[in-house]
């Protein structure tokens, strides 16, 4: 499974946003990059914001091949952090640009070590709701 379409971050512009006018926070595996997206989208009916002037959190995914030459590494990874946001998207703040970039050495993580590593890092960029 795929995160739901408004909820992913696709376009090279829009990581190259993140890279250059957010934040970074770091871990041992993971590197967090976010920019608060605050920029509200109109109804073309009425003219008016929709969803109270902040858009959905987007989130993308960023693994080089310094991690593994093996694309099924790889994507293993990403399939881990996709299921990680997909179990965390209830809990974080609407209107934030998120770029995660796996860090080299990941390929030996266990799935509960990125969503502790991850949720660490949500914590500290508080993005997570609550928190």
């Amino acid at each position: 499974m795929t995160l739901p379409q408004p909820n992913r971050l696709k376009l090279r512009r829009e990581f190259q946003a993140v890279y250059h006018k957010g934040f970074r926070r770091s871990g041992r595996y993971l590197t967090l990059r976010g920019l608060p997206n605050f920029s509200s989208p109109k109804d073309s009916t009425q003219g008016m914001p929709i969803n109270e002037g902040k858009l959905p959190t987007q989130i993308g995914i960023s693994i080089s091949q310094k991690v593994s030459k093996k694309a099924v590494v790889r994507n293993r990874i990403k399939r881990q952090i996709r299921a990680i946001f997909r179990q965390l998207l209830p809990r974080l703040s609407p209107g934030w640009q998120l770029v995660v970039v796996v860090r080299p050495g990941a390929e030996a993580c266990e799935y509960g070590h990125f969503l502790r590593e991850l949720e660490q890092l949500l914590v500290e960029a508080e993005v997570l709701s609550g928190h």
